[in-house]
């Protein structure tokens, strides 16, 4: 018995790109053809793609309207979205739509107009995000604004090995 579709479906997978396409609405991607790579992208019966990552960097996009359903066209199991790429467009907020993909684990946003420090704030809703980018927008002039850097990490990392103890493993006195 073969296992259904939404379990092959993986970050491995290719992306659907359509990075440099000059696309103005994302309904554009209804009729645009995404980018192709080395590797085919794989299908569902229905034809859509069972990829977990959507590209649209280097575009001219500057809303989100309609992303849920135009994705939901896209893709077969567009509740596994676990990338996203959306820099280098013309957004000024981060459009409240993306909180509603909770495998959401890559989310690129550098290389837009984000004004305000605040809209980043509707993230912390997505349990998964591990990978966020914002640099070359508008909101690294803000106070309170700082972005992190490789170095930063290694020095949390090392603090955090000299200061977090691991727990005492304490055996029970009736057990002996």
């Amino acid at each position: 018995m073969s296992k259904p579709d939404y379990m092959n479906t993986s970050v491995q997978e290719p992306p659907l790109d359509y990075s440099f396409r000059s696309i103005h609405v994302i309904q554009d991607l209804t009729s645009e053809e995404p980018r192709t790579g080395l590797r085919p992208i794989r299908h569902s019966k229905s034809g859509k793609s069972l990829t977990q990552s959507l590209w649209l960097n280097n575009n001219v996009l500057n809303d989100l309207r309609d992303f849920s359903h135009v994705v939901s066209l896209l893709l077969e199991h567009p509740e596994n979205l676990a990338w996203i790429d959306l820099s280098f467009n013309d957004l000024t907020s981060i459009d409240p739509v993306l909180t509603t993909f909770f495998n959401l684990s890559v989310l690129y946003l550098h290389g837009n107009s984000i004004q305000r420090l605040g809209e980043v704030n509707k993230l912390a809703v997505l349990p998964r995000l591990r990978s966020l980018t914002l640099h070359g927008n508008p909101i690294e002039e803000e106070k309170g604004y700082s972005g992190v850097t490789k170095a930063d990490h290694a020095s949390a990392e090392v603090w955090k090995r000299m200061n977090i103890k691991p727990k005492k493993v304490r055996i029970k006195q009736n057990a002996l």
